[in-house]
């Protein structure tokens, strides 16, 4: 049995006839929320959540049921977010990222992917030194000769050495590498795409593939490996994103995905550091604090302004979906509450996808501190959604600085 199940993000729960097994596998992966109807036997309740992508159940039989979760933003606007978020430089808002004509996640992921690793790769592989560390029978570059003494006790052969290396098997090549060979093993990545995607790992064959279970290797951006930028970028997408490879029982669970939320929280943090740039204040993203104290409770507000003496002037945290059905969610205001008692604020804000409730501003009790609630409209143009974000910092910062 082969089943492709349709989901759009935060939608109401459908009913899927699945087997039990299989809906226990997709309840267990928590990709979405699965539970059994109880009123038909055979069938699941299926509920998409903020994660967004594809994913596949396989029984050792060969039956499989493939999951996709569609994002409501459109997916040309999702990859603006992506990739401001990435690096706010890039003309991410010009169409350097092609996306073909693909409606769903992971394929335009998946083409956009070998589309700039084919332009990376058109001058050939990049080179560079790497440090190598090995037994030789002969010596070359430098003699480790603490961890000669520690392994060969005393013996001249072989000899623990280190040398540095001229090499294409770099990290920027093992990244892509790694990021293609994880396309190839997702679901629903389309067939002409996964034939180029064979193609640029036989162009990277001569690479060390990461070992699973690894730190993605670090590279560093610079003039020489300049070309590689945009492929690296969306390679780090496709490795960071979250898995939801395991094994549930005698089934396995394969996908990628993307946490919305986190997409989001991204976007507005980077954005509203960005529209403060050349002002004189500085903006954090996830910077720690304590709310008592004695420096027991910590929190992590999502953006914090600072001003020029290096003193808190404003707060905010990025919020993707209210879940009231009626308008903002309650616990948002209790915890920026406690964000603006902490830092000693007069004013919070709270910035949301636009759902369905417009701005609000809040006076707590006994208090004074008053905390906005921002709304920001996903479905416009990426100049609209930058300006939208700026007049919000601004706003926040405003007692300090026009903008």
């Amino acid at each position: 049995m082969s089943l492709t199940i349709e989901l759009v993000e935060h939608a109401p729960a459908t009913g899927h006839a699945l087997p039990d097994d299989m809906g226990r596998a997709l309840a267990a992966s928590r990709v979405v929320d699965a539970t059994p109807d109880p009123y038909t036997p055979g069938h699941w309740m299926l509920r998409a959540g903020s994660k967004v992508g594809a994913v596949a159940v396989t029984a050792p039989g060969g039956g499989s049921v493939v999951l996709r979760v569609t994002p409501k933003v459109p997916i040309p606007r999702l990859f603006f977010l992506l990739g401001y978020s990435l690096n706010p430089a890039g003309n991410w808002r010009d169409g350097q990222v092609e996306l073909a004509e693909h409606r769903d996640l992971l394929p335009a992921l998946a083409h956009a992917v070998e589309r700039q690793i084919d332009r990376a790769l058109r001058r050939g592989l990049l080179q560079g030194y790497r440090t190598t560390e090995e037994s030789s029978l002969v010596v070359r570059g430098r003699i480790r000769e603490a961890e000669q003494i520690r392994r060969r006790f005393g013996s001249a052969l072989p000899v623990e050495v280190t040398y540095d290396e001229y090499t294409t098997d770099i990290a920027e090549n093992r990244i892509l590498r790694a990021a293609v060979e994880r396309l190839l093993r997702l679901p629903a990545v389309p067939h002409e795409v996964r034939r180029r995607l064979q193609h640029q790992r036989r162009r990277l064959a001569d690479v060390s593939p990461l070992v699973r279970g690894h730190l993605v290797p670090a590279w560093f951006p610079n003039r020489l490996n300049s070309r590689y930028h945009p492929a690296l970028r969306l390679a780090r997408v496709v490795l960071d994103g979250s898995s939801a490879e395991h094994t549930a029982g005698s089934l396995h669970v394969d996908g990628f995905l993307f946490d919305m939320n986190r997409l989001f929280e991204d976007f507005v943090t980077v954005a509203m550091r960005e529209a403060l740039s050349g002002s004189g204040l500085t903006g954090r993203l996830q910077d720690p604090h304590h709310l008592d104290e004695a420096a027991e409770i910590r929190m992590r507000p999502d953006f914090v302004a600072y001003g020029p003496d290096g003193v808190p002037i404003a707060v905010a945290d990025a919020k993707y979906k209210a879940q009231k059905r009626d308008g903002y969610p309650d616990a948002d205001l209790y915890q920026m509450l406690a964000y603006c008692t902490a830092l000693g604020l007069p004013e919070g804000h709270l910035v949301y996808a636009k759902g369905n409730a417009p701005h609000a501003a809040h006076r707590v009790r006994h208090a004074g501190t008053v905390i906005h609630q921002h709304a920001l409209d996903l479905d416009q143009d990426p100049a609209g959604l930058l300006a939208d974000v700026a007049a919000v910092t601004q706003q926040m910062c405003t007692a300090s600085l026009t903008l």
